[in-house]
């Protein structure tokens, strides 16, 4: 039987480290939304896969319009997000039923590579979940207080450090469950969430150029590589 396949997207962010009073998800970028081209690269992966958008409810109105806009008409769900990335995601869980796989991603995450998406998928379809990660590239180091206010710091061994990008990806019905635990500060993203009910986290290569967008710098890098077609993605 062939097993369901939901993107859930998340993108609640304010857009603060922007300078920008625009929300950075709704931010033109190659001709379109940041987050339109997000949306399309899982329609481009899977044409089946079903897609859900976590927006909050406050910026609904703001996404209508600039779909209206764009012509931007891949089909998809808006749901309300919630106070916290964490109630975020479980108010998509809950809109989904039965069993798949599904690929929780940031929205603001655009240029993740098909090749990432297949490793993430293959991995989830044995394990129950897929985490991708890049090797750390430079050095080091952990400040006894909390970084720039200075005082002593020391250096700590990259080799087994990573970087954990998205779409973090599970089995529907496991991460489903482990949602169902009261939020808590130890939960960073949502392999943290799964961990916590005992289960062992997998990881999956990712690959470089799937940023998240946070600062000015980061834009004008998703425009260049948007703009050379790095991953070929219509809506």
């Amino acid at each position: 039987m062939k097993m369901e396949k939901i993107a859930l997207i998340v993108a609640g962010g304010t857009g603060t480290r922007m300078g920008n009073q625009l929300p950075k998800q709704f931010l033109e970028v190659a001709g379109r939304p940041l987050l339109m081209h997000t949306l399309a690269l899982f329609s481009h992966f899977d044409p089946s896969a079903r897609l859900l958008l976590v927006l909050p409810e406050s910026h609904h109105a703001l996404w209508q319009e600039l779909c209206r806009q764009y012509g931007f008409n891949l089909p998809h769900r808006v749901i309300g997000g919630g106070h916290t990335r964490f109630h975020s995601v479980k108010n998509g869980l809950e809109a989904t039923e039965g069993d798949g796989i599904v690929f929780i991603h940031d929205g603001v995450r655009p240029l993740v590579s098909p090749e990432t998406l297949s490793r993430c998928l293959e991995t989830a379809l044995i394990h129950g979940n897929a985490i991708p990660a890049v090797p750390v590239s430079e050095s080091v180091r952990q400040c006894d207080e909390a970084f720039p206010k200075g005082g002593p710091s020391h250096p700590v061994d990259r080799s087994r450090l990573v970087l954990i990008q998205t779409p973090q990806t599970f089995r529907l019905s496991l991460i489903r469950q482990a949602y169902q635990q009261d939020d808590s500060p130890e939960f960073t993203d949502d392999a943290s969430v799964l961990e916590k009910t005992g289960t062992i986290i997998r990881l999956v290569e990712g690959n470089r150029e799937n940023i998240k967008i946070t600062w000015p710098a980061d834009l004008r890098l998703a425009e260049a590589l948007l703009k050379e077609n790095f991953l070929h993605f219509q809506s």
